[in-house]
């Protein structure tokens, strides 16, 4: 996704990242990424840290990746976009696991901040641009096309099962009964989402706690592993294609596909955010000190 790749800048003090560098529109970017086989809030908090020390100018950032769906009123489907947003009192990013458990209810405790303004603003307008048909993810994912692995899956591969009917079998569906699969209208494009994300240090695997989570917070969107550990030190917006339906039936097929979708609709936000805008914004520690 990046429109230039700038050169490799040697490491700042004991900062243990390994740093992408380079231009997406008119905007400079840092890219670094969770370390192999570390997943969780406290490996993405310790990548924020050490960037925004290493490179105090940073305005904000986008933590971008891959998902796991949650069927429901929002007619989400793989390969699918969630952008988080502020809904009914969150702001956009909940922790689900970290809380107090009673013997009626669990209760969640902390809040996490919402995405700094200027990126809320451009989420409006990608919103507005994608319901009159002016959306760019068709424009920008073809760059892709020359890795088959980041190719579109067929439609008919997308298969829902009902929440309560857990995996058959091995890596694949094949043992599964088409009979729990849950009947819905073909669609090819692409659907970006906006709401509420579900962050946690476990991966949701099972569909009726997915489903139970999800009632708790009022409706939640997609399930991942990191965003819970930036909101409050590293002022971003999260940005998840959807990989699966954080059911039994979880597997890694459509991965690839789903980063890239999401890293092609951060490309898209970052277009329709002015240069000038962002030269005015605070720093992400000024951002942290003034909240």
């Amino acid at each position: 996704m990046l429109d230039e790749e700038h050169q490799i800048h040697p490491s700042v003090g004991n900062d243990s990242n390994i740093y992408t560098f380079g231009r997406v529109g008119e905007h400079n970017v840092i890219i670094a990424c969770l370390p192999k086989g570390q997943m969780g809030t406290n490996s993405a908090a310790d990548i924020a840290i050490q960037m925004k020390s290493s490179y105090p100018s940073i305005r904000f950032g986008l933590m971008v990746g891959i998902g796991g769906g949650v069927p429901g009123k929002a007619d989400i489907r793989l390969g699918d976009v969630v952008i988080s947003s502020p809904l009914q009192g969150n702001g956009g990013v909940v922790q689900y696991d970290f809380g107090t458990t009673t013997p009626t209810e669990f209760k969640s405790k902390g809040f996490l901040n919402a995405p700094p303004k200027l990126l809320l603003n451009a989420v409006s307008i990608l919103e507005s641009n994608h319901s009159i048909g002016r959306g760019k993810l068709s424009e920008y994912l073809p760059s892709l096309r020359q890795w088959p692995q980041f190719v579109r899956i067929p439609a008919e591969q997308d298969i829902l099962y009902q929440a309560d009917y857990n995996h058959v079998g091995g890596d694949s569906c094949e043992q599964c009964s088409e009979d729990k699969v849950v009947k819905r209208a073909p669609r090819q494009e692409i659907v970006v989402h906006y709401g509420t994300i579900a962050s946690g240090n476990q991966v949701m695997r099972d569909g009726t706690t997915r489903d139970q989570v999800s009632g708790k917070f009022g409706g939640v969107l997609c399930f991942e592993m990191e965003a819970a550990g930036l909101m409050n030190s590293f002022p971003c917006l999260v940005i998840r294609g959807i990989c699966d339906y954080a059911d039994s039936h979880k597997n890694k097929k459509w991965q690839a596909y789903a980063a890239a979708t999401a890293a092609a609709c951060a490309k898209e936000v970052l277009s329709v955010i002015p240069p000038a805008e962002v030269a005015k914004a605070p720093t992400v520690d000024e951002t942290i000190k003034a909240g």
